[in-house]
């Protein structure tokens, strides 16, 4: 190749131009020279490379084409042409090119490189020049020759810069082709892509430049894919720089890899081969923020359609999944959200997802919670196939979620799941079998407490499971078979829903009725109890009062509004004209510029709950054609999934409930038709249900359907005298219901069934006995005299008091229905007469009521067998006790005769709660339960609940713990709402029932020994089953005023009998049994009560005001036992300090065997000997705790205490219990001269002090520091005291204390008051916490034992020092209790004992482990004083 200036001596002189084409020179115009440009293109264009001699012949021009002449030229038109004729060039001299200067050549290729950008405008006249500019170099290949040069990269970057800037959605598939040809072959055949060129190419993925170019996306993409093998170790090479050494310097592109991986997945997975391992690195980071970036991006790999990286990296998707358990919350939320996607994506991943998403919906992020469910259902609604039972029962968990957030979301996600594939059967049968629960555990959901819960369960009643947008019809058979297919509970709670709506429209109602009266205060005050009732029933009642106000205000100033309201709630509402009512108050009650109405939300609440918007006539009309279609056999029931005999009686059960809530939709002549076609079906039920319609509907009946009258008549009489029980009885309230002339209708039942009976049939006297006592019932003024010879000479002489047949004596105590014998069966239903026939007369003038209540006395107390023939078999007398036990409760409901009964007969039927049968016991709490919770019941029988502590399953104590609980929040519910004078708050308050209950206590049949260990345990047990629901919350101070109460029961005697000291004494020790619960579990009651208590005179005496009774009949002993459950060490000094409640232990109790052996070894364990003495002492002591099972300490279970016992003098050993309660018998001084030698040390902190202090602190804080309930109530105590009672700071600080405490504090007068100190002081002195604190102890030690006399003393203070402060534990794991135990006994066997050395008992190793310790002080003279060792708890 020539150099330039040959180069330029050729163009002077010897340069050849094609034929016809001129010199070409800065003199011409730009015209002319693109005109000659042109020439010499079409030259170059038809040459070839095979000419050699033209190719020789136009080197000259081809040198001088690339002069910077033409490469600078400022027309862009000459550029181009240049451009073109230099690409042929190439292509001619290929391989080598003419120009060999390095500097020129990447000059040459720059030039080529920008003319490429002409490529951008496809309509621009030189496009085709352009086209042929991109073909050829991209034919040709002519870009290669850059890889000579050092710096081609930098050509390479800038031709594919241009490239990917000039592409767009006008171009052709060919130059796409060609643009791929040329950067393809530059990436394959180079040596290598470096990381500027890798990011002129990533950079069109990243999101923000993929959405301003989507053909340079396009083009990369089909980059990436043509040059994969060549390219993928430089893309691997930069993730590894960036993900795993943190490089972010490499590249611009650092900030974006994520993005770029997934944009390289999605175009083709083998491109990250190698960057897959560096995910599952990061995935592990510390980084949590990190991470959670990771866990989105693998989201979408793992969760893209077409993705099978799951399968394909196993391991890497088992790292992903651990991240469902990642500490950081967002790392969770993403893994959750994924999961969503994965599950509609990749059905075969729900197995592994289904166990995390487990974990993740018990999450304690309520985010979390909520987010499962969300994707549960997500899943679900594409496709039901998606998501497993197991899944589904996640969401159905979290129904019950404490965050109403999280509930809402599981039951709308639930609902919206059965209205599609249950309600519209888009999936078929099996897919609404799956799901066919749903609705079940919908309409459960409305027995929680929450006004929330049952409000969203209303709506979605109406929108999901019956939407009421449907035609009346479809609507119908959607409510009709919904009924018939629900469980038991779901109906129940279906009616209940039903029931609260109607209450609700009732309260609207009366708040109407009270707007067209006359404005008053009383009216005034009246409307907002009313208010009141209605905000209870809306969410946040106190926010729903104050909105409901603002709404009585707008309806008392709008007369239209509140038409409209009375239209919504008059029985006569249609469905549509419902819709529109509610529609139009809205309306008037919003306001178009505020888009969020708290106050319209409310309204809009309220009108849903009373709206009648599934039910009209309409609706019953078209509930009963369905019922007759089943009746008919006409209809598609066994599709639907239940048999027509289920339909029937779901239908009618259904038609009866809406019977009391929309009894005008029911006057029909077709539905009374309908009915009465019910009542000629064998099935017994139907006919039941469709009777007691006719009654709930029946009063227009005899005005406007008198069709109807005379076909009814007949049919009832025929039910009165010869159909079921139940037919009988809703027979007799039909007619004395629906019929005027109802006296002669009864008498035309009466009197041939008052005639007719026949004990000997009892077969035949079922339905007749209950056709005549409920007669009886209703008509007291017309039946109660014939009804009384009927009593007299059949049912009392002739049924009740013989026995005509045996009884089978399968030894069973219950027996199902069917196989009760017939004669049981008459005799319960005697009984019922009685009480029926007693109820109507409301009167006990005959003096009937207590001739009956005797019979019933005498019916208990013979357990059911009133002959005492033992013909009855045991079935069948609890049969006869449980309606003996429900007849007096039934009857106390009345006042007159609740009055009459006596406190035995009350007693009487107390104890049935404790029957031996449990049916008998379960069927008498249920009514017991059902009467009290109405308020029909008086106070005492809510007593009867104590007696449940003793029943043996557990159950049955936890549904009479309910009952309590219902029954009390009634009471105190229906005193707030109601005004009660002050009379009558008596037998409302809840605590009144203590009384009741102590009384009943007292004759408990099982409580014959008042000081039986064992028998006080359970009426500990009864008195706390009680008092634990009233103390739950301290309401007006109610522990104080349970407290008082009980102290003046103990100034009374028992009215029963006034005169037994028995009996009072049972009386009194049960009070004090009560006072110990009380104060041992409360704060508060140790206050002044709020007022003085009124007992029930039927029950109690007059308080005697001149004698007090504060006599303790209970001894120490029983109350550290009743409270604890274990026994109390065996003190000498009357003083058990901090002995601590482990709480309650109802059912497990220790015989009086064990405790005796308990306390008998705590004494032996405690006899303290002179020096000769102590070896014969010591091995005895050995021998009795090897010899007595766990003998080793007193130990409360849950808080466990150290037992210390110290010895002031040297004395005699201890022989028996006996001597060891002689303590009491010692002086006052004595006992005080003691008290100042002894100290008390803690075994684990050494905390030293005296016992004479300790009593000062004790007495000064008797009466304010309760005794906790459990161990953490006792914590809080703990701590509390700990910032409340100043720890001293040093030992002056400390005496001065104790000298303040000296002449302030008294010490206490009696046994019982020392108790009390020690039992409020447990935890309470503070320990020493380190060697400073310690070298304190010492020396209150010193200060504390009396000054020596003699250096023999003094040695004794020394010894008696260094081995009663123990050395602060510092770390030492603790033994188990077996190596504590072998270990403690071989250190006795080896040591020998000797004059104020430590001798350790058997310890039981571990936290809250026991020691006992032996401590001697100074010789004294035993002749002064000799006494027992003295026995000191101090609480770990």
């Amino acid at each position: 190749m020539m150099d330039f200036p040959q180069q330029q001596q050729a163009a002077d002189g010897s340069m050849i131009y094609p034929p016809g084409v001129k010199e070409i020179t800065d003199k011409i115009t730009s015209d002319e020279m693109i005109k000659r440009l042109k020439m010499i293109v079409k030259t170059f264009m038809d040459m070839d490379q095979d000419s050699e001699e033209e190719k020789q012949q136009y080197l000259p021009l081809a040198l001088h084409l690339a002069s910077e002449f033409f490469l600078r030229n400022p027309n862009k038109d000459v550029r181009l042409l240049v451009a073109c004729c230099l690409a042929d060039i190439f292509r001619i001299y290929a391989p080598e090119a003419p120009y060999t200067s390095h500097d020129k050549l990447k000059e040459i290729f720059l030039f080529i490189t920008r003319q490429l950008k002409g490529l951008e405008d496809n309509k621009s006249p030189q496009f085709n020049r352009y086209f042929y500019l991109l073909e050829n170099l991209a034919w040709v290949k002519s870009y290669n020759i850059c890889f000579e040069l050092e710096d081609c990269n930098e050509i390479f970057i800038q031709l594919f810069k241009t490239l990917f800037s000039v592409v767009n959605n006008s171009h052709n598939q060919k130059i796409h082709l060609h643009m791929l040809d040329l950067m393809s072959s530059i990436i394959v055949e180079g040596d290598g892509v470096s990381q500027e060129l890798l990011d002129s190419i990533l950079i069109n993925l990243i999101p923000a430049h993929k959405n301003l170019n989507r053909q340079a996306y396009e083009l990369s993409k089909m980059l990436l894919k043509k040059t994969l093998q060549t390219i993928e170790p430089c893309i691997a090479n930069f993730f590894n720089q960036v993900l795993v050494l943190g490089k972010s310097s490499v590249s611009d592109l650092s900030e974006h890899v994520f993005d770029l991986i997934l944009e390289l997945f999605a175009i083709d997975p083998h491109l990250l081969l190698s960057v897959m391992p560096q995910l599952e690195y990061k995935l592990k980071s510390n980084d949590g923020e990190e991470r959670l970036a990771v866990v989105r991006l693998l989201a979408k790999l793992f969760g893209s359609r077409d993705s099978d990286l799951a399968t394909q990296n196993r391991p890497l998707w088992h790292c992903f999944l651990g991240r469902f358990n990642d500490i950081h919350v967002p790392v969770r939320l993403e893994c959750v959200k994924f999961a969503s996607h994965c599950l509609m994506n990749h059905p075969g991943l729900a197995r592994d997802l289904t166990d995390y998403l487990k974990v993740r919906s018990h999450d304690p992020e309520e985010a979390i919670r909520h987010d499962v469910i969300v994707t549960i259902i997500t899943a679900g609604k594409r496709d039901l196939s998606l998501v497993n039972d197991q899944l589904l029962g996640f969401v159905r968990e979290r129904t019950l979620d404490k965050r109403w957030r999280v509930r809402k979301e599981a039951m709308i996600g639930l609902a919206q799941l059965y209205k599609k594939y249950c309600l519209h059967n888009e999936a078929g049968k099996e897919a609404g079998e799956k799901v066919s629960w749903i609705k079940d555990k919908l309409l459960h959901i409305y027995y929680q407490n929450s006004i929330d819960d049952k409000l969203l369960v209303e709506r979605i009643f109406a929108q999901y499971l019956v939407p009421h947008s449907l035609e009346t019809e479809e609507r119908m058979k959607c409510l009709y078979y919904l009924y018939a297919n629900m469980d038991p509970n779901a109906v129940k709670a279906l009616n209940e829903m039903w029931k609260c709506q109607n209450m609700l429209r009732g309260h609207v109602r009366e708040l109407l009725d009270l707007h067209r009266m006359p404005v008053s205060e009383a009216n005034s005050t009246a409307m907002l109890g009313k208010l009141a009732s209605i905000a209870k029933n809306l969410p946040d009642p106190g926010k729903a009062q104050d909105f409901m106000k603002k709404f009585n205000q707008v309806l008392g100033e709008d007369e239209k509004l509140r038409a409209q309201l009375e239209l919504l709630i008059s029985p006569n509402c249609s469905c549509k004209q419902a819709e529109i009512c509610m529609r139009d108050v809205a309306r008037k009650l919003g306001n178009p510029k505020q888009p969020t109405n708290p106050f319209l939300e409310m309204v809009k609440f309220l009108l849903e709950r009373i709206a009648p918007l599934h039910i009209d006539s309409e609706a019953i009309s078209a509930l009963v054609k369905l019922m007759n279609k089943s009746i008919e056999g006409t209809t598609d029931d066994e599709e639907e999934g239940v048999t027509p005999d289920t339909a029937i009686r779901a239908g009618l059960e259904l038609l009866k409930v809406l019977s009391f809530t929309h009894p005008t939709s029911f006057h029909s002549s077709e539905t009374y038709e309908s009915l009465l076609q019910c009542l000629r079906l064998e099935d017994d039920k139907v006919a039941e249900a469709a009777i007691q319609i006719f009654r709930n509907t029946g009063n227009t009946i005899e005005t406007d359907f008198p069709q109807i009258r005379s076909t009814l008549i007949p049919i009832l009489h025929q039910k009165a005298k010869r159909g079921t029980p139940h037919q009988a009885k809703q027979a007799v309230h039909c007619i004395h219901a629906i019929f005027s002339n109802k006296e002669v209708q009864l008498a035309q039942i009466f009197e041939p069934l008052s005639r007719s009976l026949n004990a000997d049939i009892p077969e035949q006297l079922i339905t007749p006995l209950v056709s005549l006592g409920h007669i009886s019932m209703l008509a007291p003024d017309q039946f109660a005299s014939p009804m009384k010879s009927v009593v007299a000479n059949f049912i009392v002489k002739d049924l009740l008091m013989n026995d005509r047949s045996t009884g089978e004596k399968n030894g069973k105590l219950w027996s199902p229905d069917e196989e009760v014998s017939p004669e049981v069966l008459a005799k319960v239903q005697a009984i019922k007469l009685l009480v029926r026939w007693l109820l109507g007369m409301k009167n006990n003038q005959s003096k009937s009521a207590n001739s009956t209540l005797r019979l019933l006395s005498a019916m208990l107390v013979s357990e059911g067998d009133l002959t005492e023939q033992k013909r009855i078999s045991k079935s069948d007398t609890s049969r006869l006790r449980l309606a003996a036990g429900c007849a007096i409760m039934k009857l106390a409901q009345e006042p007159c005769y609740h009055e009459i009964i006596t406190s035995e007969q009350f007693q009487l039927c107390a104890l049935v709660i404790n029957d031996e049968c449990y049916q008998v016991r379960q069927i008498f709490a249920q009514k017991l339960h059902k009467a009290l919770v109405k308020i029909q019941l008086p106070l005492e029988y809510m007593a009867i609940f104590a007696l449940c502590a003793k029943d043996p399953v557990k159950e049955r104590r936890a549904h009479a713990r309910q009952c309590l609980l219902k029954n009390i929040g009634v009471r105190r519910e229906y005193i707030k709402q109601n005004p009660v004078p002050d009379e009558k708050l008596v037998t409302l308050i809840p605590e009144y029932v203590v009384p009741y209950m102590i009384h009943l206590l007292t004759h408990d049949p099982d409580f014959t020994r008042p000081q039986d260990l064992e028998q006080l345990r359970d009426i500990k047990e009864c008195l706390w089953f009680m008092l634990e629901v009233l103390m739950t919350k301290n309401e007006d101070n109610n522990h104080a005023f349970m407290r008082r109460m009980v102290e003046c029961i103990k100034q009374t005697k028992d009215a029963q009998a006034p005169d037994d000291m028995k009996i009072n004494e049972k009386l009194y020790t049960v009070c004090d049994v009560a006072l110990c619960v009380i104060m041992s579990k409360s704060t508060a009651c140790i206050m002044d009560s709020p007022k003085e208590p009124e007992l029930p005179m039927k029950f109690f005496t007059p308080p005697d005001k001149d004698v007090i009774n504060d006599k303790a009949y209970i001894s120490d002993e029983t109350r550290i036992l009743l409270l604890t459950g274990k026994p109390k060490p065996a003190g000498l000094l009357g003083t058990v300090n901090k002995i601590s409640t482990a709480g309650r232990r109802p059912y497990n109790r220790s015989t009086p065997i064990d405790t005796l052996s308990s306390v008998s070894m705590n004494v032996s364990m405690n006899v303290s000997m002179n020096s000769d003495l102590i070896s014969q002492s010591g091995n005895r002591t050995r021998e009795l705790c090897t010899q007595i099972p766990g003998s080793e300490t007193s130990e409360n279970e849950e808080n466990p205490v150290t037992i210390i016992t110290v010895t002031p003098v040297m004395v005699d050993s201890v022989k028996n219990l006996q001597e060891v309660n002689s303590v009491h018998a010692m002086s006052r001084t004595d006992s005080a001269e003691i008290e100042k030698n002894i100290l008390i040390i803690d075994t684990e902190t050494g905390d030293v002090h005296s016992v004479q202090q300790e009593n000062r602190i004790n007495e000064a804080l008797m009466h304010t520091i309760p005794k906790p309930i459990n161990m953490d109530q006792e914590n809080l105590v703990n701590e509390a005291l700990m910032h409340t009672i100043p720890k001293p700071n040093n030992m002056q600080q400390e005496n001065q204390l104790n000298e303040a405490l000296m002449h302030t504090i008294p010490r206490p007068n009696n046994m019982q008051q020392e108790i009390q100190v020690n039992e409020a002081l447990m935890r309470t002195i503070p320990r020493p916490n380190n060697m400073q604190q310690e070298n304190q102890v010492n020396e209150a030690l010193m200060r504390a034992i009396p000054k020596a006399n003699n250096m023999q003393q003094e040695n004794q203070v020394k010894e008696t020092v260094m081995h009663t402060v123990p050395k602060p534990k510092r770390g030492r794991p603790p033994k188990s209790e077996s190596q504590g135990n072998t270990r403690k006994n071989e250190d006795k066997i080896k040591k020998t004992s000797g004059r104020g050395k430590k001798r350790t008992a058997v310890t039981q190793g571990g936290p809250g482990g026991l020691q006992e310790v032996n401590v001697k002080v100074p010789k004294q003279d035993v002749t002064e004083c000799t006494v027992p060792s003295k026995q000191i708890a101090v609480q770990r």
